[in-house]
């Protein structure tokens, strides 16, 4: 496949500062509740990127599970390599691609992990399955084969058998505290719009930006 010769045109609307929501947080619900009506796959996908003590970047995707002032939250084992990296760190970026709409939004900003309570009511609408999955995947280490993941399963499901499956403590809640929101809407020519809220002492600031 000759990727060099792959042409793609972007007829979409432009972005238009004065309609833009002056909290970038409202201006991306608008935006995925657009995504949410194209029935576009996973709207609420976006890829997490850190970075690990060698300086070597990795990116990965996870389901955003709320959006709102304090931040974007997601959850996963605190005990993986990106809750490493996050809690090392301390910073990340998140990148919402909604190709069919030919956007996409770029968040960076600092991390903390969600409160406990948060995380325990967030476990607790979980469906039982990936209850006991949390309690099955040591997640990022590495396992002889497939047979050792599923017996970790089924030994969890024998575990709580009887009666609910509460929350492990290696399982939680991280959230990415937005400092820099990017909206971009790829135009023609390749003359994309970029319109970034940068967080200032005085509130957020919108600026457009070449493409």
């Amino acid at each position: 496949m000759d990727l060099a010769r792959m042409r793609d045109e972007y007829e979409a609307a432009g972005i238009d500062p004065v309609a833009m929501a002056a909290d970038p947080v409202e201006q991306f619900h608008r935006w995925l509740e657009a995504a949410v009506e194209a029935a576009l796959v996973e709207p609420n996908a976006m890829v997490l990127a850190t970075v690990d003590a060698d300086g070597q970047p990795w990116s990965r995707h996870v389901l955003l599970k709320a959006a709102a002032a304090q931040g974007f939250d997601f959850y996963t084992n605190y005990e993986s390599n990106k809750s490493n990296e996050l809690a090392a760190m301390g910073k990340a970026s998140l990148t919402f691609g909604w190709l069919g709409l030919r956007r996409q939004v770029n968040i960076a900003g600092s991390v903390e992990r969600v409160p406990d309570a948060e995380s325990e009511a967030y476990w607790a609408v979980r469906p039982r399955g990936s209850q006991l999955g949390g309690w099955a995947s040591a997640q990022s280490r590495p396992v002889a084969d497939r047979e050792e993941i599923e017996a970790a399963y089924a030994a969890a499901d024998a575990r709580f058998a009887e009666g609910r499956v509460p929350r492990p403590s290696h399982w939680g809640g991280w959230r990415v505290v937005p400092h820099t929101i990017e909206f971009w809407q790829g135009r023609q020519n390749r003359l994309h719009d970029r319109l970034r809220y940068t967080l200032s002492d005085t509130g957020w600031k919108i600026t457009r930006h070449m493409p």
